[in-house]
């Protein structure tokens, strides 16, 4: 008797629990992702988000133009505020 009562509960299904579910963060709660690149201070007076280096570059002449490069939004050199 005691074996079959044993039989009977090895083989009756384990139940597995599932972990809890993480809710998944909004696009508004996640943070921003940059892809290595640095806010500068345009001529203009905004903040600018550019992924190249920072030159300097000749105007006229004598005078030298500082410039962050490639840019958000497709600009290729932004003038900077010195």
């Amino acid at each position: 008797m005691k074996t079959l009562a044993l039989a009977l509960v090895l083989s009756l299904p384990v139940p597995k629990f599932a972990p809890p579910v993480q809710p998944t963060p909004t696009p508004s709660q996640q943070p921003a992702k940059h892809k290595g690149g640095k806010w500068y201070f345009a001529a203009t007076g905004h903040a600018v988000y550019c992924y190249g280096p920072v030159m300097t570059m000749p105007q006229a002449p004598g005078v030298l133009l500082k410039v962050a490069t490639f840019c958000r939004g497709d600009q290729i050199m932004v003038p900077l505020k010195d």
